[in-house]
């Protein structure tokens, strides 16, 4: 099935790091230049994180400045609108963001990928490219301003430069694969420094998880700003699989039963092992694979008319299993079966690309549009608006 991995970002993604495959990703620290600058600058450029922040209501957490590695109050930066009824939002107040981005300031906007489709888009490409729930988080400097001291995430990322320049270090870690509840602080950074230098537009770096590295604009002279994204992949651990095991176990009477000092723990470690067996870690990924839901999709229900564009926009890539008798999907919490005439159009609608239904079914010989339908009232297709589509041709 023709699905993103073909896309332009990870084709230029996997060359700039020298990968073959996702399984590189968080094992070692990695960095190199994407081969075609303009993918960077088609995820996001300055002035149009701006004008993203002048039309977007965001408040605090989600967006922060720093002056000199320090939060600046959000009421310097931050206002509320307020209409008529008296009905107010938080939004940003351009005009003072711009004296302190004047001033020299860092900007960072968490999840930026909640209002911009082509930032969507991007962290879905990656999702059914490494398999883990992807955020975008960006980061705006300007001047000489400072950045965050050496600190390491509880996740692996994904750095793309996009305009301008910032100064990094990294370090390996000083405990190995380090949670963010965890029974060691982890607050000493190793001496040995792996990597340090200035990254510049279209550069790309991965830093492991528990990787220390810090990254400033502090006596850096070159260019006037930075901006850089950071996807931020949600990793599935050991501590997760367990705690799905726990769920699982709900279904046994002996784990629902009271615990007292005349609890049988031997038959109940005996249980859980027997669980344990019984669904494995790999078992632990591929149910997570199948039923995490998308959170969010664009339905209108027909009241613009019939769609005419679909994209599939499940978390994670759907799982299509094909036998003489029929062709089945599993997917967003859905299992579907098709007849096996549909298996084209069912790949086509699926692939994680935009689809003009009417060419769909010209290409396919299957109406589209009610196929298509139906992928759209069970959560695994999404109305393909304008500004989506043009997301995905960017991305291409």
């Amino acid at each position: 099935m023709e699905v993103f991995m073909t896309l332009r970002l990870i084709r230029d993604l996997e060359q700039a790091l020298a990968w073959d495959t996702p399984e590189n990703l968080g094992r070692d620290f990695a960095r190199g230049a994407l081969s075609n600058p303009e993918v960077a600058t088609r995820l996001l450029t300055p002035h149009r994180l701006l004008d993203l922040l002048s039309w977007r209501s965001v408040d605090f957490p989600q967006i922060r400045v720093l002056q000199n590695g320090v939060d600046v109050h959000a009421r310097r930066y931050l206002t509320t609108r307020t209409s008529r009824r008296g009905q107010s939002v938080p939004i940003v107040d351009t005009e003072k963001l711009g004296v302190l981005l004047g001033d020299g300031a860092q900007v960072i906007v968490d999840a930026l990928n909640h209002l911009d489709p082509a930032l969507e888009a991007a962290c879905r490409v990656l999702q059914w490219w490494c398999g883990m729930t992807v955020q975008v988080n960006t980061y705006l400097t300007t001047g000489r301003a400072a950045g965050f001291d050496l600190h390491w995430d509880d996740h692996p990322t994904m750095i793309v430069q996009v305009a301008g320049s910032k100064r990094w270090e990294v370090r390996g870690p000083s405990r190995t694969a380090p949670l963010y509840r965890d029974t060691d602080p982890n607050t000493a950074p190793p001496d040995e420094v792996v990597w340090s230098g200035v990254l510049r537009a279209g550069e790309v770096i991965s830093i492991p998880r528990g990787w220390w590295h810090s990254a400033t604009r502090a006596d850096h002279d070159d260019d006037r700003l930075s901006l850089h994204l950071t996807f931020g992949m949600t990793p599935h651990t050991g501590i997760d699989w367990l705690l799905w095991l726990a769920d699982r176990a709900r279904d046994d009477e002996r784990f629902r039963q009271d615990l007292g000092h005349d609890t049988d723990h031997v038959a109940l470690a005996a249980a859980l092992s027997k669980l344990a067996v019984a669904n494995s870690p790999a078992a632990y990924l591929i149910d997570r694979r199948q039923t995490a839901a998308q959170p969010r999709r664009s339905v209108t229900g027909g009241a613009f008319g019939l769609p005419e564009k679909l994209v599939c926009t499940t978390p994670f890539v759907p799982d299509i299993v094909e036998t003489s008798e029929a062709v089945t999907v599993i997917a967003a919490g859905r299992r579907l079966r098709f007849a096996p005439a549909a298996t084209q159009c069912v790949r086509l609608l699926l692939s994680g690309r935009p689809v003009d239904l009417a060419d769909a079914t010209v290409t396919t010989g299957v109406d589209a549009h009610k196929l298509g339908a139906l992928l759209l009232e069970e959560g695994l297709c999404t109305e393909a608006t304008p500004a989506l589509y043009s997301a995905y041709t960017a991305l291409d």
